[in-house]
């Protein structure tokens, strides 16, 4: 069998897994997650781009926050709302990913079709997720992550939708070799297009989804062939098609702040500093942390950042906001051209710790070191809350998802029927 038959042949036999209470668990905790990021990002400037967008593409299939599309624009646009705040979850490895962008697109599917089991949809698109990221990166290679989220979503919705292994493996296909996606999403000021890149990628999926179940055949060697995936990126999969179980989500990370993953011990650090520093009396701010978090978050743009994309990949600035705020919430990136933060932000040095990065992605070592006359205050930290070393409670993601909504009456007796137990 070649790999990519070994591979599909794992998938599909994943639909007759018995998923535990605690994995359906973790699902509705990343569903009401996504879903309160989501809202919360409905009017942003992107959402109200798609929404003008989809007046080009009319149709039934309602989207999360209710208009009318076609199943594959709906997919994009539950997703763009999803990965808009940069809030919603996380998996570091020799790839990162942000696996709860896939629930965008199952839900757009669910909404057409009415899928039998989303619990499993989604627990089979997340282990093929992680998996993915598990076994190369991208990063390094000039390719960027929504490669693999469109292989995993399309695993998942191939296996929803009942197709065969050979649709399967048709679909999988038709998403990944016409639409490899570049890193340069992610390199210096960023635009829209950040979360527009994993919006595309899920829009892709469920196109290509529902063409092989239409009988549209793809490229059969799409990973290992001349040609394929894995030769352009020199990457190993063949541990890919060893799938038998689905506990991926449990090594997930949820985010108790709306920043890059890589910034989220930043923060938190930043917020403890700020009980014991004033803002006026800082000279320095050392941040010292591993090789992804300096890369990702510290080139030159970020000091400057002039966009909302660019600052929630900033590391000066999520530092100086929290140091100088003592808050750290979606309200924050109307101050990125304040200019208490911006002073601060000239005073951050961003360094990266060689110890820190060989734990990496295990833990997450960061450190900061603020100076004064008075005197240096430092800490650091291992892991943010939120990894899966150290859990956000269900009362905090209950919190996180009012806060993102807007408490009221309604919405705090649904959240009381205990919406997270099933």
């Amino acid at each position: 069998m070649s790999l990519e038959e070994e591979l599909v042949s794992s998938i599909v036999n994943l639909k007759d897994i018995e998923l535990e209470e605690k994995i359906k668990h973790e699902i509705r905790r990343r569903v009401l997650d996504s879903l309160g990021v989501a809202i919360a990002s409905s009017s942003s400037p992107p959402a109200e781009a798609t929404k003008r967008l989809m007046n080009y593409f009319p149709g039934k299939v309602s989207t999360i926050t209710g208009e009318l599309t076609t199943v594959d624009l709906a997919g994009f646009y539950n997703t763009l709302l999803i990965r808009y705040q940069d809030f919603n979850d996380t998996y570091l490895s020799k790839e990162p990913l942000h696996p709860s962008d896939m629930i965008g697109g199952i839900l757009a599917v669910d909404n057409a079709f009415r899928i039998t089991d989303l619990y499993k949809a989604i627990a089979i698109a997340y282990e093929v997720g992680v998996s993915l990221c598990d076994a190369e990166t991208l990063r390094t290679k000039g390719f960027d992550h929504v490669n693999y989220l469109q292989l995993a979503e399309t695993a998942g919705l191939g296996v929803a939708l009942n197709l065969t292994e050979d649709e399967v493996r048709n679909a999988m296909a038709i998403s990944l070799v016409p639409n490899v996606a570049l890193r340069e999403t992610r390199v210096g000021t960023l635009s829209m297009w950040k979360a527009g890149a994993a919006a595309d990628a899920i829009r892709k999926s469920v196109f290509a989804t529902l063409a092989a179940k239409s009988g549209f055949t793809g490229p059969e060697k799409f990973l290992s062939g001349k040609m394929g995936f894995a030769q352009l990126v020199k990457g190993d999969y063949q541990e890919i098609a060893k799938i038998k179980d689905v506990s991926g989500i449990e090594r997930t990370l949820m985010k108790k702040y709306p920043v890059e993953y890589h910034a989220q011990a930043a923060v938190q650090i930043s917020l403890n500093i700020h009980k014991k520093v004033r803002p006026s009396d800082i000279n320095s701010v050392t941040v010292e942390i591993y090789e992804a978090g300096k890369t990702i978050l510290a080139d030159p743009e970020k000091w400057n950042p002039t966009t909302k994309e660019t600052a929630d990949h900033s590391l000066p600035f999520v530092v100086a906001a929290a140091l100088v705020t003592g808050d750290f919430w979606l309200d924050t990136y109307n101050l990125i051209f304040d200019e208490k933060i911006r002073d601060v932000m000239k005073k951050v040095k961003v360094e990266e710790n060689s110890e820190y990065t060989k734990v990496y992605p295990g833990k997450l070592p960061t450190k900061i070191v603020v100076k004064t006359a008075s005197g240096t205050t430092e800490e650091e930290l291992q892991v943010p809350r939120g990894h899966y070393l150290d859990p956000m409670s269900d009362q905090e993601v209950a919190d996180k998802f009012l806060r993102l909504i807007g408490r009221n009456d309604l919405v705090e007796r649904i959240m009381k029927r205990g919406i997270l137990n099933g």
